[in-house]
């Protein structure tokens, strides 16, 4: 064996080759020294190849300390409302004491007329309800559940006093309504909802069919009407309010387009763009620009303009949380692909909602007794498809969610934007969801959120808690997505340094590059240079 001529090469080779081994080994963990973490795959966004974003440059400290003015900011918001006015004003008639000698101890009472005349409505007020509420005698321990008809004529009265017939006995509407009573507490009953007024008062005669077998069996003592309207003091607070909101998020806006405008859409990061060309925009109409319409024009568009602005707003910031959880991990972003389901999904929900809304608005203008809620048996299937369509999101979303992070949560910057956005998103949407079905009920799909007005309303927090929280949201987004000072000389070191750039280049950008690639392998037994040119196959 001493005299095999390929012995000694045979020992070369295998001590070349542990040496080459050895250095690619060495390069590779030099590589990953400085992330000690996993590198984006070939399909992920390019964050090398994006604007660095403030988000990358903040350490702990000023990560929690955005949080910490997010959360001031929102709790100064909800502070405010605290102590701002009650969101709405209430004047009870009684028709015991209103028409005793024609009413009490009769059927009357049960039946009607009830005629009443409407308080002062001015265009500060915004809207104004007519609510029922029906006291009896029951003493036992029972409750029961009547189904009944309700009738309105009404007359509007100018400022001189005189009368113009808005609802005549032939265009009279009988709308149903449901009584539920518990002993001598009864619920209270929608009559009619305007939302403009044409005349500073209205006269109403009301009338109720299906009652007189109640009426024997617990007798019923008295018909309570609230008038409910929006408290002006509440209204000025929200006018100063929107402005202030609209004027600060124009001024958020044009500062986020100055400092990117240096920089190529085509370099802008996922969120960037997001933030700039759609919901900063969208924001704007959220706080409504045509707000002042309201007041100034005596028509039910304003109204419809406010509820499709809002509506709009909300669906948009649902397709942006789906869009940016798949779109980190997704390179290639088509219309038909990865677009086109999430806009069906988002725009069902954007659909019904605003149908919803807009058809109330137009609805009450030739019939103010008119209420999806009684009256149309479309509208209940408009919102078994909203529940519908809001679990498939959710769903979709918890997917989404999920998904990123089991890819993502372990690659450098990612794991910074994700961190921020789920934060963020969850506070949104909790807050969200709670002042909305805990305080307004199902009024989501109306004005302002209030349709239900069953519920006791104090003060104006809750308002401020919504309109402060989504603003605050886009404002701490636009500061954490804003290109940092030296993004520039970031994005060319980063595009140069093999360590960022190389790493999410796949097979295909080595092999076809048009440059030539080399590379040189160092050992302590030999120098080896490879050069490779692969400008042409002909040359392998």
């Amino acid at each position: 064996m001493d005299n095999d001529p390929l012995s000694p090469d045979l020992s070369f080779s295998i001590r070349g080759s542990l040496g080459k081994a050895r250095s690619q080994m060495g390069q590779f963990c030099d590589f990953f020294s400085d992330f000690s973490r996993a590198a984006p795959a070939y399909h992920h966004e390019r964050v090398e190849r994006s604007i660095q974003m403030k988000l990358y440059a903040l350490n702990k400290r000023q990560f929690c300390l955005v949080f910490v003015a997010f959360f001031a900011c929102f709790g100064m918001s909800v502070f405010i409302g605290l102590a701002g006015p009650p969101i709405t004003s209430t004047t009870l008639t009684k028709m015991s004491q209103v028409n005793a000698n024609n009413l009490n101890g009769s059927d009357s009472m049960a039946t009607g007329p009830y005629v009443l005349r409407t308080p002062l409505l001015t265009s500060y007020h915004q809207q104004f309800w007519v609510i029922a509420q029906i006291v009896t005698e029951n003493k036992d321990d029972e409750s029961f559940e009547k189904k009944f008809h309700v009738s309105i004529l009404m007359d509007g009265i100018t400022e001189d006093e005189h009368t113009s017939q808005i609802i005549t006995s032939s265009h009279t509407h009988n709308r149903t309504r449901d009584l539920q009573c518990e002993m001598q507490n009864c619920s209270e009953i929608l009559i009619l909802h305007m939302g403009f007024f044409n005349y500073p008062h209205y006269t109403l005669s009301i009338r109720f069919y299906g009652l007189e077998s109640i009426h024997k069996r617990y007798v019923i003592n008295d018909v309570n009407f609230f008038f409910r309207s929006y408290n002006p003091s509440f209204t000025r607070l929200e006018i100063w309010f929107r402005f202030v909101f609209l004027l600060t998020t124009f001024i958020v806006m044009c500062w986020f387009l100055h400092t990117m405008k240096k920089y190529s859409v085509m370099h802008w990061g996922l969120e960037q763009k997001w933030l700039a060309l759609i919901l900063m925009p969208m924001l704007i109409m959220y706080n409504d620009p045509l707000f002042a319409l309201n007041f100034l024009v005596d028509s039910w568009i304003p109204g419809a303009l406010d509820a499709l602005f809002q509506t709009t707003f909300l669906c948009a910031l649902l397709l942006f949380w789906l869009c940016v959880y798949h779109g980190l991990r997704q390179n290639s972003r088509t219309l038909l692909v990865f677009y086109l389901p999430k806009l069906i999904l988002v725009g069902s929900i954007w659909l019904s909602m605003v149908t919803v809304a807009v058809w109330q608005e137009y609805e009450e203008v030739s019939d103010p007794s008119f209420s999806y809620k009684f009256d149309t048996e479309h509208f209940y299937g408009f919102k078994i498809f909203l529940f519908v369509a809001s679990g498939i999101y959710l769903v979709y979303l918890t997917i989404l969610v999920t998904r990123a992070y089991t890819e993502l949560r372990a690659m450098p910057f990612f794991d910074m934007r994700l961190k921020f956005l789920t934060i963020l998103m969850l506070f949104v949407l909790i807050v969200s969801i709670s002042v909305t079905f805990f305080r307004y009920g199902v009024g989501i799909l109306q004005d302002n959120f209030i349709a239900q007005l069953s519920t006791n309303y104090r003060n104006s927090s809750e308002f401020m808690a919504l309109y402060g929280l989504l603003n605050f949201y886009i404002y701490t987004m636009a500061y954490v997505y804003s290109p940092t000072k030296n993004a520039m000389l970031e994005n060319h070191v980063m595009k140069d340094n093999p360590a960022f750039s190389m790493v999410n280049d796949s097979d295909e950008d080595v092999v076809y590059e048009d440059k030539p690639l080399t590379i040189n392998l160092t050992s302590k037994d030999d120098d080896i240079c490879i050069q490779r040119r692969t400008s042409s196959p002909l040359d392998a």
